[in-house]
């Protein structure tokens, strides 16, 4: 039996971009590129289908959506993924590469903030630094900063709270070189949870900051 169209398109990008991704001679930013854009591929052959059987029209529209993608993973931002690795051994800091291609520094509460504070503890401070250092070094990255909380105290204390740390994040980067316009911030309070805040360990992950920083792939 033949196989559905559908499928046959989803097969064909996902394997067209593996190929692409292993070629010998491309760089690390083309490999991702062609990865982005088979995914994408795959992705809008799927709702191409399901809005009414045009899977090849909309493999070809995914397929240059994940192309040109939000963020590249270009040399600079290996670069700043190392340099901050190196930064924030042994602190507690969790360094990563995302889905969408941008550099996430995962800030618990014990190095980022006492309870109920706003104010950045002493052993953020060379975190921080170091990672001004990165920021004013490759400009042409954007930084967004999430402050999160655990469950305790109700939303009407909990809400400020994260902003509040988000934003005291941002003022200690601007003091230290990093253009304000360049950062955005946000405070998402108890909403987002990663551990059970019925226990103390728990409500201890969850009192975070989250930064996040990507290179546009691209720039008006």
């Amino acid at each position: 039996m033949q196989k559905p169209f559908k499928t046959t398109v989803i097969a064909a990008a996902v394997l067209g971009a593996l190929a692409l991704s292993g070629c010998a001679g491309m760089s690390q930013t083309e490999k991702d590129t062609a990865t982005g854009a088979g995914i994408g591929a795959a992705a809008g052959a799927v709702i191409g289908a399901m809005a009414g059987g045009h899977a090849a029209k909309g493999a070809a529209i995914g397929a240059a959506v994940g192309a040109a993608g939000g963020y590249i993973w270009s040399k600079n931002m290996r670069e700043q993924q190392a340099s901050m690795e190196e930064a924030t051994q042994g602190t507690g800091v969790e360094v990563s590469r995302t889905t969408d291609n941008r550099l996430k520094l995962e800030i618990p509460s014990d190095v980022s903030f006492d309870v109920g504070k706003s104010d950045i503890k002493p052993g953020l401070r060379p975190v921080l630094d170091k990672f001004a250092q990165n920021l004013t070094r490759y400009p042409e990255t954007n930084v967004h900063i999430i402050g999160h909380t655990d469950s305790t105290g109700g939303a009407s204390i909990n809400n400020p709270l994260s902003f509040n740390r988000a934003a005291s994040t941002r003022d200690y980067l601007a003091a230290r070189g990093v253009a304000a316009s360049r950062v955005t911030i946000d405070g998402h309070g108890a909403r987002e949870p990663i551990a059970d805040n019925g226990t103390v360990q728990g409500r201890a992950k969850n009192r975070r900051v989250e930064i996040y920083v990507g290179e546009p792939a691209s720039k008006s």
